[in-house]
């Protein structure tokens, strides 16, 4: 459904404060959730599969605004995965928090009625392990849990908008597209079932082991 706070909670700008957003692709993340969602990381960079995409309602159509995703731990733990029993264990403390960064839309900013008109895909956003990633990825750390959030800030053309920063944005999480990041997928259904739904894995679905 539409996730959003009720309008004018928490004293947002009445441009924000409408604004509701809509997960696609929601039963398939509830089935990968089901059977705990990993996300590969690598050194390069790794696209997410299912990729995060959301249908915005209740902009201002002539506003100008900016679409971001951040990624936030959802625990202090580390874990390892228990193939006996096919399930994720706390493994001990989680390992000092990578660099937090933001991915911006890179068809930020834009008028709402853009936003609105089509879903809005983030398929251009990449996961990396690498702590020197200096092609602007997202930095997560390999076996810890994460929640992906996703943050509309309305471009204030005020001179002293900065004052009014707290106003100007509202942000949505959906817990169905938790995930814990993996160098490599742990569980195997997991495995079955990004071939079987990714488009882009047509050649491991046809027995050809070329990705």
């Amino acid at each position: 459904g539409w996730a959003g706070e009720r309008p004018g909670a928490g004293g947002k700008n009445r441009h924000v404060s409408h604004a509701a957003a809509r997960l696609e692709m929601g039963s398939l993340w509830e089935e990968f959730n089901r059977l705990g969602t990993e996300m590969i990381v690598t050194k390069a960079g790794r696209r997410m599969f299912p990729t995060f995409q959301v249908k915005l309602s209740g902009l201002d159509p002539l506003a100008d605004y900016v679409l971001l995703m951040d990624f936030i731990p959802l625990d202090d733990k580390r874990y390892r995965y228990a193939f006996h029993s096919s399930s994720w264990l706390a493994a001990g403390r989680a390992e000092p928090a990578a660099p937090g960064r933001v991915h911006f839309h890179p068809d930020s900013p834009a008028k709402g009625a853009q936003w609105m008109r089509q879903i809005v895909s983030f398929d251009k956003l990449k996961l990396t392990n690498n702590l020197l990633d200096d092609n602007g990825h997202i930095i997560l750390n390999s076996m810890h849990r994460y929640q992906p959030r996703f943050h509309v800030v309305f471009v204030d053309p005020r001179r002293d908008s900065e004052r009014f920063a707290h106003q100007n944005f509202k942000s949505f999480s959906f817990p169905e597209t938790q995930f814990m990041a993996v160098t490599a997928y742990q569980n195997h259904r997991i495995t079955q079932l990004k071939i079987a739904s990714n488009p882009f894995a047509k050649g491991f679905r046809d027995g050809d082991p070329e990705p």
